[in-house]
C-alpha cells in the first residue's frame, strides 16, 4: 500500500517567556493507505499534539508532514483549512456538536463551508446518517440523543466530507463499555470500506483491535507493533 501520511523528524515545541516544552521530539511515522492505526501512550505524552499536527490543526516546529507525497508542513492558514475540509475528517472525544442544530444540520455544517450544492449536501448527509444507523434521527437535537448516538452523529459529520484520512481523538472516552464497543465496530466497518484511520486511545482493548499500534512516550515513538487482534 502507498503511504498516505508521513511525519518525518517531526518536532513540536511550545514556548512561553519562561518555559520551553518539547511536546514531540523527532517523530518518524508512516501511515499507509487503508490502515487502521491506534496511537497510545500515557497522559501528557504528546498523542493529541501528534494528532493535531497530522490533521493540520497545528504547525510543527520542525520536520515535515507529507500527505499523499505532498509536503504540507508550511501551508498557510487558508490552504490548510481547504485541505482539511477536503481530505481529513475529525472525531473528538467531546462530540463537538452544535446544540441548537438538529442532527441533519450538524452533519451539514462542514459541507456548507465547502460550498457544495444543496442537492449534493442532502445526498451526502442521508448516506452518512444511514451508514452510522441514524437515518431516523435526522430531525432530533443532540440533547435528545444518547452519548453513543451523539458520537455517531460526529462520525457521520466526518464521513459526509468523504475524507481519505479519519483522525479520532479518544472517540470512546466519554462512552460506557457497550457504546464504546459499538462505536469501535463502526470505525472498523468504515476502515474496511477503504478509509484510513488514526485513532488516539487510552483503551488497550480497543487499541488491540487496530491493525497497528504506535506508542508515544515523552514526545517520542517508543514502539511500533502489530495490534494483538491482527498480529
Amino acid at each position: 500500500m502507498p503511504a498516505l501520511l508521513q511525519l518525518i523528524r517531526l518536532d513540536k515545541v511550545y514556548r512561553t517567556e519562561r518555559i520551553e516544552t518539547h511536546a514531540l521530539r523527532g517523530i518518524d511515522v508512516t501511515v499507509d493507505e487503508g490502515e487502521f492505526v491506534a496511537v497510545t501512550g500515557p497522559s501528557g505524552s504528546g498523542k493529541t499534539t501528534f494528532l493535531n499536527i497530522a490533521g493540520l490543526l497545528e504547525e510543527p516546529s520542525g520536520g515535515q508532514i507529507l500527505l499523499d507525497g505532498q509536503d504540507v508542513s508550511r501551508l498557510g492558514d487558508d490552504a490548510r483549512s481547504r485541505l482539511r475540509n477536503r481530505a481529513i475528517g475529525f472525531i473528538f472525544q467531546g462530540f463537538n456538536l452544535i446544540p441548537d442544530l438538529n442532527v441533519e444540520d450538524n452533519v451539514d455544517v462542514p459541507l456548507r463551508y465547502r460550498g457544495l450544492p444543496a442537492a449534493e449536501r442532502r445526498e451526502r448527509i442521508a448516506q452518512a446518517l444511514a451508514q452510522v444507523g441514524l437515518a431516523s434521527r435526522a430531525r432530533h437535537y443532540p440533547a435528545e440523543l444518547s452519548g453513543g448516538q451523539q458520537q455517531r452523529v460526529a462520525i457521520a459529520r466526518a464521513l459526509a466530507g468523504r475524507p481519505r484520512l479519519l483522525l479520532a481523538d479518544e472517540p470512546t472516552g466519554n462512552l460506557d463499555t457497550q457504546m464504546a464497543r459499538s462505536v469501535m465496530e463502526l470505525l472498523e466497518q468504515i476502515n474496511a470500506s477503504g478509509t484510513t484511520i488514526v485513532m488516539v486511545t487510552h483503551d488497550t482493548d480497543l487499541a488491540r483491535r487496530a491493525q497497528r499500534n504506535i506508542h508515544i512516550v515523552d514526545g517520542q515513538v517508543a514502539e511500533l507493533a502489530l495490534a494483538g487482534a491482527h498480529a
